[in-house]
């Protein structure tokens, strides 16, 4: 299965003002492309230096998003899904400067690790910095390099939990005395849970449980 997570810091409190991007995809429970970028927003007023750290003088010869877009749209090509933590947020910034620049925006559903963090781990709070904490995943908040590896790894992290959810329901239902059937058919038939590195249903299946978490 694989994903692309984002993260986004911004400029300003318009959604069109990102100034960093972090975007790591990962296949198959592996990370195999990480990259971080700086990008010169639309105005050059910088709100949230005191957040990320970056002033103006940092991104002013950055290109724009519409200038960086033709480097980075291939890692969005290929994906089943966009993951990020607070994604509201990140879809929020992203359809924003897609709109911004007249790019169409990516037709891919978007995941978020803090609902899913709440919900498979019951974790409360479920910011960035607890749930990294709770997995013993290093941080440097507001990197938005360093916020999008976190995330991908609490991605990877939720599907290891769902495929053992799927594997005990499995058991159960031999336990119990339920036929056996291959794990493909019964994930389609009960919407059970599967494991990341199982074949295309269950993959669906995953897919469709992060819609619905």
């Amino acid at each position: 299965m694989d994903f692309l997570a984002i993260d986004f810091e911004t400029a300003d409190y318009q959604p069109d003002s990102a100034c960093s991007i972090g975007l790591v995809r990962v296949s198959d429970g592996v990370i195999v492309h990480r990259t971080t970028r700086l990008i010169r927003p639309p105005r050059p007023n910088i709100v949230f230096t005191h957040i990320h750290g970056l002033a103006w003088e940092d991104v002013e010869d950055a290109p724009t998003f519409g200038e960086l877009w033709p480097e980075i749209k291939s890692l969005f090509e290929g994906v089943e899904f966009l993951v990020a933590h607070n994604a509201s947020f990140d879809q929020g910034v992203l359809a924003a400067c897609c709109r911004a620049h007249r790019i169409p925006m990516p037709r891919l559903d978007f995941h978020c690790t803090v609902k899913l963090s709440r919900k498979l781990w019951g974790l409360r709070p479920a910011n960035l910095p607890a749930v990294c904490r709770h997995f013993n995943i290093p941080l440097n908040h507001h990197d938005a390099g360093s916020d999008t590896e976190a995330c991908a790894r609490i991605m990877i992290e939720a599907l290891k939990t769902m495929g053992e959810m799927y594997d005990a329901q499995e058991r159960k239902n031999v336990g119990s005395g339920v036929v056996a059937v291959s794990r493909s058919e019964s994930s389609a038939e009960s919407g059970s849970l599967a494991a990341p590195s199982v074949p295309a249903k269950p993959k669906r299946i995953v897919l469709r449980r992060l819609r619905n978490p």
